[in-house]
């Protein structure tokens, strides 16, 4: 028998639609999905924190709760990022050890841990609380393609893996990229070697999936991740449906049927009309160039909508050609959340602001110096040293470097945080989580239809529009005569934004005199934070902008004389 973990709750909507869902749009299904017979759902984790505080404007731990009571004759699973656990940076142990308990608490009964580095001194803390919780603790290997990314080298973790005591392993293939023959070789090996249950999670991203999950299942594997038709293909799984019908009387009989699913399948063909506007026809397709670029489904719907963002579509091609570029200066590492969010950002900003490595996120330097992990290869040296700037890499557990967080935290947060959920809310996302709990937040709409003209930009005069040709959208930028070279040259008047975003920090204030290349404030953008340094010595003459103000990219920040 082969076991259905069903990803309609969670990356399916994640690789399609960038994780916007609503829980609304999940609940009334919940009870015939419980019915079903599926083995386990994932509902948590991933994106799905940070999307719910940041786009939805709903609690990310009342829907584990709702979905959890909803359905409790099926094992709720959750995607966690071991020290990151569903950040994007290493956290403190305390934090980490909360975190676990609350998911725990409030209906996690698996617990899928991954480290992006595959460095399994990440995940030790997470899979420990999760063990001593009483929660079964799916241990992940990242699968990726690269020359130092063997099998020999997966089954080595797999074996750490199995010292930690995980109940089963997931081969995780966020990219499409297994084939038949690895996936054959993969759970042979690790069923042999460690006794353990196996886990295929494949995106269809190559169009291999389904003979990957065939050859895997032949070898022995236990479960195959899969989504509800409506909510498969492109970037997204291998359909729920068509693996029941194939090994319907079979050996693999999966105990769904097909007339138990047509209801949910129903109703979520339903829900994918309403978020139609949301799916760029791009992340619906077979896309063989993955195997080149290895951008996986998470990774590309949110690229598509970065660049959106930054009215930056035109240059889609140049990004993806130029990820596996950074991928392969910073050592090869699996393009999985935080790693994808790293290389995605640096390759983004490379190719926007024409410099390589002119600007460098916070997150990327942390990166090079170690702080996320050992890197699984050697890092290009002269990027190494652009970016590190002197500073010697750490080489031990980074979180051994990280203080206690909770009792500032709670300090910080104040009377907002009313429950320890809250108080994980501000911990793990303080600037949004701060708005979330103060009531801030708004909803982002969901468009009855693709916008016809998108806002024009302030700063360029430029507009966005989506052209419709034969049926297929297109994002065309039409910028006035004049302004391109505008833009593109060095102002003398203001320091501008490189990038849309949010001004997290504002360092320097009107008087100030500031040396070129000094850090005068703090930019997230595409949720990675970067330096906005002084691009000469001057007085700082005046300051447009204040922290946690949204900026346009091209826009003034400050005058410096």
């Amino acid at each position: 028998m082969v076991k259905i973990v069903d990803l309609m709750f969670r990356d399916a909507h994640q690789s399609l639609m960038a994780t916007r869902m609503r829980t609304g749009d999940m609940l009334p299904i919940a009870e015939t999905v419980n019915d079903a017979g599926y083995y386990a759902l994932e509902v948590w984790g991933g994106a799905t924190f940070d999307s719910c505080i940041r786009y939805l404007d709903e609690d990310p731990w009342e829907r584990l709760r709702a979905l959890s009571d909803a359905m409790p004759d099926v094992k709720m699973l959750m995607l966690l990022r071991g020290q990151n656990l569903v950040g994007y940076r290493n956290y403190p142990d305390d934090v980490v050890e909360l975190f676990v308990e609350k998911a725990y608490e409030n209906g996690v009964d698996i617990f899928r841990v991954f480290d992006a580095l595959n460095d399994v001194r990440n995940m030790e803390k997470a899979i420990e609380v999760a063990k001593g919780a009483g929660a079964h603790v799916q241990g992940c290997i990242s699968y990726t393609l690269s020359p130092i990314h063997t099998i020999e080298k997966y089954m080595g973790f797999a074996e750490e893996l199995k010292a930690l005591d995980c109940d089963s392993i997931c081969v995780k293939d966020m990219a499409g990229l297994l084939s038949p023959g690895d996936a054959r070789e993969l759970v042979t090996s690790i069923r042999g070697d460690t006794g353990l249950p196996v886990d295929l999670h494949c995106h269809t991203t190559s169009g291999m999936a389904q003979m990957a999950y065939q050859a895997g299942v032949e070898a022995g594997a236990d479960m195959i991740d899969t989504g509800i038709s409506p909510l498969s293909g492109g970037t997204a799984h291998p359909p729920t449906e068509s693996f029941v019908a194939a090994y319907e009387g079979t050996r693999h009989e999966t105990g769904l049927s097909l007339e138990r699913l047509k209801e949910v399948r129903d109703y979520f063909r339903d829900v994918r009309e309403k978020y139609e506007p949301l799916i760029d026809p791009l992340s619906e397709r077979v896309d063989t160039d993955v195997l080149l670029y290895q951008v996986p489904g998470g990774m590309m719907s949110n690229l598509m909508s970065q660049l959106k963002e930054q009215n930056a579509m035109d240059r889609y091609g140049d990004v993806l050609a130029e990820i596996p570029r950074v991928r392969k200066d910073l050592g090869y590492p699996p393009l999985v959340t935080p790693a994808s969010q790293i290389v995605g950002t640096q390759a983004v900003m490379n190719v926007l602001t024409g410099e390589r490595y002119g600007n460098v996120p916070q997150e990327v330097r942390d990166y090079v110096l170690g702080r996320y992990g050992r890197p699984p290869g050697e890092i290009d040296p002269e990027v190494k040293a652009k970016v590190a700037g002197g500073e010697e890499p750490i080489d031990h557990r980074p979180a051994d470097d990280i203080e206690p967080g909770l009792p500032a935290v709670r300090e910080e947060a104040g009377g907002l945080a009313e429950t320890e959920e809250d108080l994980l809310i501000y911990a793990l996302y303080p600037q949004v989580g701060l708005r979330f709990l103060r009531g801030e937040s708004e909803a982002e709409e969901i468009p009855e239809s693709v916008p016809e003209v998108e806002a024009t930009s302030p700063s360029t005069g430029q507009a966005s529009y989506t052209v419709e040709v034969d049926g297929e959208a297109f994002d065309v930028v039409v910028v006035p005569e004049g302004a391109a070279e505008a833009t593109a040259a060095p102002s003398r008047d203001g320091l501008k934004a490189s990038m849309q975003g949010t001004i997290v920090d504002v360092k320097v204030s009107a008087g100030d005199d500031v040396s070129e290349g000094e850090v005068v404030a703090v930019l997230e953008a595409m949720k990675m934070q970067s330096d906005v340094c002084a691009d000469r010595d001057g007085t700082v003459d005046e300051v447009y902008v204040d922290a946690g103000q949204d900026v346009d990219a091209g826009q003034h920040l400050m005058k410096i004389a």
